[in-house]
């Protein structure tokens, strides 16, 4: 879904959240899989320490984190002509927004959804391959998780954008989210 905006032109929440000339370190670079080093963990999660498990949530937090936080930063130095009080709000609807995003699209939704693969390979292995090493079938539910991880990506960024543009669209109706 997109909005028009004054000047004619289409722009959807993301375009308008992260519209920037330059590039985008958090989501133009190899840094934007440090968001997805959850999903690694949960594939890896019978084979590490739960440190090393948690860990990857707190590496992929961090990244969601930092991302939220440069969305904000770059706002407010961006709407310098605005009233003091109109630039805090954009820049904190802007981390919020990001940070969400984020939290939805890299962490939250991805690692349940490997959690829930690894899982269910497993209980399949045991079933099925009674005869394969437990071992083996724990190292052949990490293989499924990790290859699993390329697969879910795309369609996971695409169904958060959808909520999230449909949610802010209903925010913005009522005056609660500014219009881009």
């Amino acid at each position: 879904m997109a909005v028009e905006n004054g000047s004619g032109e289409t722009r959807t929440w993301k375009s308008t959240l992260f519209a920037h000339d330059d590039v985008d370190i958090f989501r133009d670079t190899p840094i934007r899989y440090l968001g997805y080093a959850n999903e690694v963990g949960e594939a890896f999660k019978s084979h590490v320490p739960r440190t090393l498990y948690y860990g990857s949530y707190l590496l992929a937090s961090s990244y969601c984190l930092a991302d939220s936080v440069s969305k904000g930063k770059h706002i407010y130095e961006e709407k310098t002509y605005l009233p003091v009080s109109l630039r805090r709000r954009y820049t904190v609807e802007t981390i919020a927004e990001a940070a969400v995003w984020q939290g939805l699209a890299s962490v939250i939704i991805p690692g349940f959804t490997i959690n829930r693969i690894c899982l269910a390979s497993g209980y399949v292995l045991c079933r099925v391959g009674r005869n394969i090493p437990l071992r083996a079938q724990t190292w052949i539910t990490t293989v499924i998780g990790l290859s699993m991880i390329p697969v879910i990506i795309k369609p996971i960024d695409r169904g958060v954008d959808q909520v999230m543009e449909l949610t802010l669209n209903k925010l913005r109706k009522v005056g609660i989210v500014h219009k881009p």
